[in-house]
């Protein structure tokens, strides 16, 4: 575990570049507050600015008209300001499920957020710069020096097409949860692209380029933020060449009342469940939950999102047979009758996409 300072205890994936994740416990709240947003870096983080307002960043490329815009000019209203709990979740979130283990941070379910997120809808902005028939795809860069401190080069530049990059829910983003977005987790203006890897949130984003072709910086390409068309034998090697980019990411849960490890009291025949699911573009229609190992599950009770990406809670009661240990598994299908895998399917080099039913151990008694 780390403590850093303003956060919760996360567990620590790695000091260079700083990674930390939630804790599924931390995970309850409706609305994830800072100090229990987990943390994703490729690169160094930057230093904070002297003046916020003043901090730019430019939309060019395949556009007409050139804009340069700063944080004050984004907060004039200029552009309508709009506010939707939105999640966002790690590419490689749930990658300590591969076996064999694959490159990268040993995420569990943890690398997930769902913040009240306020901005300015970037298609609002590509509208103002005159995205040209041209412009089928975005390139991303911010401010993170690289690891190296060699300032030629990008921590991380990613890009996403032009279609998500206008949906109503993609944001460039100067709020979180009501306040100046702490420089953690990117401020003073950082993308919002949910329900896709975080990796398209380009954190203190300085430039968005619009191309008429893929964008190839850095995290581009490769095996990198791509998984396999058709399933490749784990452990091989590959190098991504009939790869796709990862997009909506898969569906998944969370249990959010019970640390795995819970010691329940001699006699506990009935055990409430409690926890957050979300599915990427989609929505979840169901989450089941099993303590007999999958034998029989349990529907548990659903909510409907907040609003469109944002996570839904689910909650429920299960029935113990007597004292000793117990597993509970739970599990959640998406608007498209898609469940979670009983293991992590799909396996790729670095990891992506892994979002095997997850459980949680127990002893009554």
């Amino acid at each position: 575990m780390i403590q850093l300072e303003g956060k919760a205890p996360l567990i620590l994936q790695g000091e260079r570049p700083l990674n930390a994740e939630t804790p599924e416990t931390l995970l309850d709240d409706d609305v994830t507050p800072a100090e229990k947003m987990f943390v994703r870096n490729n690169g160094q983080v930057p230093a904070a600015p002297s003046d916020p307002r003043t901090w730019k960043i430019r939309i060019d490329g395949e556009v007409s008209q050139p804009l340069e815009l700063t944080v004050g000019e984004l907060e004039s209203g200029r552009f309508p300001l709009v506010t939707r709990r939105l999640q966002l979740e790690c590419g490689g979130n749930g990658r300590s499920f591969y076996s064999p283990e694959t490159r990268g941070n040993q995420w569990g379910n943890g690398a997930v957020s769902c913040a009240e997120w306020t901005g300015v809808r970037l298609r609002d902005l590509l509208q103002a710069a005159g995205l040209k028939e041209s412009g089928k795809f975005t390139g991303h860069y911010g401010a993170d020096p690289h690891l190296s401190g060699d300032p030629e080069r990008q921590a991380i530049s990613r890009g996403m097409r032009v279609e998500k990059a206008q949906d109503e829910d993609t944001l460039v983003a100067i709020r979180m949860n009501g306040q100046p977005i702490p420089l953690l987790h990117g401020a003073p203006v950082r993308l919002i692209t949910p329900g896709w890897p975080g990796s398209l949130s380009q954190k203190w984003l300085t430039r968005i380029w619009i191309r008429d072709r893929l964008h190839d910086g850095q995290g581009m390409g490769g095996t990198s933020y791509r998984v396999p068309v058709r399933p490749i034998v784990p452990g091989s090697r590959n190098d991504g060449r009939d790869f796709r980019d990862l997009e909506s990411m898969p569906v998944r849960s969370v249990l959010t009342n019970l640390s795995h490890g819970t010691r329940l009291p001699a006699g506990t025949r009935e055990l409430d469940l409690r926890g957050q699911a979300w599915a990427g573009d989609k929505t979840v229609r169901a989450v089941h939950a099993s303590i007999d190992f999958g034998a029989t599950w349990r529907e548990m009770r659903m909510d409907p999102p907040a609003n469109r990406y944002a996570w839904q809670r689910w909650s429920g009661r299960v029935d113990l047979p007597s004292d000793g240990y117990f597993e509970v598994w739970y599990r959640a299908t998406d608007s498209d009758g898609v469940m979670q895998p009983h293991a992590a399917a799909n396996w790729n080099p670095q990891g992506y996409g892994s979002n095997a039913v997850s459980r949680a151990a127990i002893l009554v008694g």
